[in-house]
């Protein structure tokens, strides 16, 4: 599957990076939900579910790990905003009593486009 791109416009890393863990979460079995979903608290890259579990999937991409890793990169304060969103959006969809979690996809992403390396990395975010 290749990434979407806007006419006359190029992909950001970060849409190419989503793009390929919706690809990655499908081919797992995952149904997406909702991709980019907004709330007051913060956004929400990918809400998908599997098994009957809401997995709210924060995505990360890089080109190299100068700055650390992207897995790395998230702060205290972005864990609470993710929490919260998420929260936000079960009580926004009348799913208070599913069961969820917060996982993170860290990608690293080559010069030419191609992955390097994708990490799935499962109840990520504690406290969710």
């Amino acid at each position: 599957m290749q990434p979407r791109r806007a006419v006359g416009r190029r992909c950001s890393l970060g849409a190419l990076g989503e793009e390929r863990a919706a690809a990655y979460l499908q081919q797992q079995g995952y149904v997406l939900r909702a991709r980019n979903w907004r709330h007051e608290h913060g956004e929400l890259d990918i809400v998908a579910e599997r098994d009957s579990v809401i997995v709210f999937v924060e995505v990360r991409t890089r080109r190299s790990d100068r700055f650390g890793a992207a897995e790395e990169s998230i702060t205290q304060h972005k864990r609470a905003r993710l929490i919260a969103t998420a929260q936000a959006y079960l009580e926004a969809h009348n799913l208070q009593d599913a069961q969820w979690q917060i996982d993170v996809i860290a990608i690293r992403v080559a010069s030419d486009g191609g992955d390097l390396c994708l990490q799935h990395i499962p109840c990520a975010i504690e406290g969710a």
